[in-house]
């Protein structure tokens, strides 16, 4: 196999996929999988086997893809805004598409509430948890809101949804169990004020890798949406979520160039490893990848080589494997993977942020 490419270890992916399932039905709620982290039918596939409830996807373009792959019941994790989207939102649903939907905002939901669908758009509310990104306040801004939002015809609410992505900056991995915890006690109360106001919440859907087994915990949780898990990587391992021996994903690269003393060329850059040092301001991880050795760091990527600096470096042609600081971009970055049985699969949604 040329390099650079990625490489799937399926033992240690299987034992995530297990892994997690374990946990979801330990603990009495439903996984479903959030499936941009890999972009993969064939990994959603052990998902379901091993007892996923439906998948998560981020765009309209990933449910597309995976509707067609045979995924039925599918939640679009992200406010959609513009008649373009209702109008694929509207076939999908025609086609029997069980779709779930997330708004955050009146001109979404009334966008949503126009749908000229045979059946009811299910629909989720965002609740901003900590990260500061899409959503709303727990509290009286939000309870007016989705009191709103049910008065509006051919909306079924279903629940509050949240992402506690502000794990991710976590200088500490024993804050990252405080924030996870956090998150699920947050969604609970606010789900429990709604309904002594009459409103039925049927979920309570909290997602992330790292929070994911803090939050599913808490009782009146409802599903768990994390995604990263079945690869894990680099500043998974820097939060003290994984061990890099459970990471499953791998970029394979080789040695082009020995230039000067205690410096290596390799052939993978920034459109293989991606530019990321950890989401959210995480800044745990060092560089741009793990390494076999610990004598050796990544530290620097232009878009196609990548330079190491260390003692003992490995010699013109010799191959290394790296650990990726984030996985989920390089499986975006990739045209097919390989795995560890020699099988190549083409990422099928690779590109699809539409």
């Amino acid at each position: 196999m040329e390099t650079p490419y990625v490489l799937i270890d399926l033992e240690k992916l299987q034992a995530n996929i297990d892994a997690m399932a374990a946990f979801a039905r330990r603990h009495g709620v439903k996984l479903r999988p959030h499936i941009k982290a890999h972009k993969l039918p064939q990994i959603a596939r052990r998902q379901a086997a091993a007892g996923a409830e439906g998948i998560t996807v981020a765009k309209l373009s990933e449910a597309e893809v995976f509707f067609a792959a045979g995924f039925a019941d599918i939640l679009v994790a992200y406010p959609l805004i513009g008649e373009d989207k209702m109008a694929r939102v509207r076939a999908l649903l025609a086609k029997g598409c069980k779709l779930s939907l997330l708004v955050d905002s009146e001109a979404g939901a009334q966008q949503l509430s126009r749908l000229a669908a045979a059946e009811e758009a299910r629909v989720y509310v965002k609740v901003d948890s900590g990260l500061g990104r899409c959503g709303l306040p727990p509290g009286p801004k939000l309870e007016r809101f989705v009191a709103w939002l049910c008065r509006l015809p051919r909306l079924n609410f279903r629940g509050l949804l949240t992402h506690a992505g502000h794990a991710y900056g976590c200088p500490d991995p024993g804050l990252v169990a405080q924030v996870g915890r956090k998150e699920g006690e947050m969604m609970v109360a606010a789900a429990d004020s709604l309904r002594r106001q009459g409103i039925p919440v049927a979920e309570v859907s909290i997602g992330s890798t790292p929070t994911a087994t803090w939050g599913g915990q808490v009782a009146g949780v409802t599903e768990v949406r994390p995604g990263n898990y079945v690869f894990y990587d680099a500043v998974q391992v820097a939060l003290g979520v994984a061990t890099p021996e459970q990471c499953s994903l791998k970029v394979v690269a080789t040695v082009v160039s020995r230039p000067a003393p205690g410096r290596a060329i390799i052939d993978a850059g920034a459109k293989v490893l991606a530019l990321d040092q950890g989401a959210h301001g995480s800044g745990a991880v060092r560089g741009y990848g793990l390494l076999e050795q610990p004598s050796w760091q990544l530290v620097r990527l232009s878009e196609e080589h990548g330079i190491l600096e260390g003692t003992d470096l490995p010699n013109v042609g010799d191959r290394v494997s790296i650990i990726p600081n984030h996985a989920c971009p390089v499986l975006n970055l990739a045209e097919r993977v390989w795995t560890s049985t020699a099988e190549q699969w083409p990422v099928a949604a690779r590109g699809r942020v539409w």
